[in-house]
Parts: C-alpha cells; sequence; structure tokens
C-alpha cells in the first residue's frame, strides 16, 4: 500500500479546500463504479482519489463540473414551482381584499343562521336587541334545561 501524503497533492492542488472537494467527489465516483486509473492496493476509496490526484491521473476539470452540478441540480422551474411563488403574492391580495371588507359591529344589517339540514334564518342585527329566552325556546333545535336546588334557592342553567 502506498502511503499519500496532503503534500503530495497539495503540489497538484494548492487549495486544500478545492483538494478536498476534489477528492470527495472522485470517492464518490469511484463508489458509483467508475474506473480506476491505479490500482487498489487494498485501499478505500477516499485514499484511492488523493493517489490518483496525486499523480495527475484524476480529471480534475471533470470533477470541478461534476461538483458543480451537483450543487446546481435544478435550474428548470416547474409548475409546482411557478404556484409556490404566486403564493406570498396571493396571499397579500387576499389580505387586502379583506381588509377592505372589515366592519364593525355597527355596520351589519342583518346576520344569516344556517342549520344542519340546510335551512337558513335571517334575523336584522342590532346592537340593543339580545336574543331572550323566549326566542331561543322558540328555536326548535335548541333545549335548555333548568334545574332549582332547593336548598340554595340558585338558578342552575
Amino acid at each position: 500500500m502506498a502511503r499519500v501524503t496532503v503534500e503530495d497533492c497539495v503540489k497538484v492542488v494548492p487549495n486544500r479546500f478545492e483538494l478536498v472537494l476534489l477528492a470527495a467527489q472522485r470517492a464518490r465516483d469511484i463508489s458509483a463504479g467508475q474506473d480506476l486509473s491505479v490500482d487498489r492496493d487494498n485501499d478505500k476509496n477516499p485514499v484511492i482519489a488523493l493517489r490518483e490526484i496525486a499523480d495527475g491521473k484524476a480529471d480534475l476539470d471533470s470533477l470541478r463540473n461534476h461538483i458543480s452540478r451537483g450543487v446546481n441540480r435544478n435550474t428548470e422551474l416547474t409548475a409546482e414551482d411557478e404556484v409556490l411563488r404566486a403564493l406570498p403574492q396571493a396571499a397579500e391580495e387576499q389580505w387586502s381584499e379583506m381588509e377592505e371588507l372589515s366592519m364593525d359591529e355597527s355596520q351589519i344589517e342583518e346576520v344569516t343562521f344556517g342549520d344542519e339540514d340546510g335551512s337558513e334564518e335571517t334575523m336584522e342585527a342590532s346592537s340593543d336587541d339580545e336574543p331572550t329566552v323566549e326566542d331561543l325556546e322558540s328555536d326548535e333545535d335548541f333545549s335548555m334545561d333548568i334545574s332549582v336546588d332547593e336548598d340554595q334557592e340558585d338558578l342552575n342553567l
């Protein structure tokens, strides 16, 4: 097994950070099945990659292009990307519409209630008229249980 030092590789690739990127990419390529340009000698893929770089047998430009393609994988926008880009603008438009429609209680003229069976009931709204027990009891779906505790003389609703 031949010993590879960083000093041997730095002669070919002066920047140590670039050396690490290139050796890692070459080791991935070897793991993916690319042919070796040096004997394996029972070495692991990162050591083989460093040996190839030190011997000048690795195609450094090809490795650099491979790294840049890996970083910039998706350059084309899909339909989903366009939808995601449009979401903030659509949300802002909806918020603007809601602000235009917002009103205080004095502007409400009528209220519509819907039942489970799909029927609706419309009532005029006024701030001084609150529903009474009689109004609620006239509703068919409304029920109220009243119990009186004789010892405390309190109503429990």
